[in-house]
């Protein structure tokens, strides 16, 4: 399935980077200045991969379909931009990993549902970011993952068919779009798996638990 690969393109949070701490100070931020006590961390982690929804779910026990829902979104996103570069590192093996690709003189890029807004803050922020070819945000096109657009969009930025471009992702919504879109696909169990996720019925057609475990993939095509 990897052979003939020519691009790597990988989803962020949860992939490339870990940016839980960050997120769940945002959301941690929005219970203390309602007077309730802050919440450990570890039960921010396991939904850091669900964005806004999954962390006001965690904060305050609310979903979407709350009347005031996009008030809160907007309060989070205000509290994420404030804090969003101070706990944020790539995972162990990420720098690593991104060398080699440049070294077998494989392009790589970033498809991630986060929007523009926070995207760019980071590339920016992050040296790791200086080499990727493209970057796809989660508003970059009319649709987001599990849509397949964003990751086409990206192959077309890159000039390299889809079929040749490998996807790697710590969400069932990224093996989704990465299949949709003809694309070899890879789940990343190192990231933020929600607390009833499982890899194995995702329909991936690798996984790997570390990010150098990719390497050896692609050694294998």
């Amino acid at each position: 399935m990897f052979a003939g690969i020519q691009a790597v393109l990988f989803d962020l949070d949860g992939t490339l980077i870990d940016s839980a701490p960050d997120l769940g100070a945002a959301a941690d931020k929005m219970r203390v200045v309602r007077g309730l006590p802050s919440l450990p961390m570890a039960h921010y982690r396991p939904m850091a991969g669900a964005g806004a929804r999954g962390m006001i779910e965690v904060a305050l026990g609310l979903t979407p379909e709350h009347a005031n829902f996009d008030v809160l979104r907007e309060e989070f996103f205000t509290n994420y931009e404030q804090c969003m570069t101070e706990q944020t590192y790539a995972f162990d093996g990420v720098h690593e990993l991104i060398s080699c690709l440049l070294a077998r003189g494989l392009p790589w890029g970033i498809v991630t549902n986060k929007s523009k807004r926070f995207t760019d803050p980071l590339m920016r922020s992050m040296p790791l970011f200086e080499s990727a070819r493209v970057v796809i945000s989660g508003d970059t096109t009319p649709h987001a993952k599990p849509h397949p657009e964003p990751l086409f969009t990206a192959a077309r930025q890159l000039a390299i068919e889809p079929a040749h471009c490998l996807y790697v992702g710590d969400d069932e919504r990224d093996i989704v779009a990465g299949r949709a879109a003809g694309m070899g696909t890879v789940a990343a169990t190192y990231g933020y798996l929600g607390q009833k996720a499982d890899p194995l019925q995702w329909g991936a057609h690798a996984i790997i638990d570390f990010p150098a475990d990719l390497l050896q993939l692609l050694q294998k095509a």
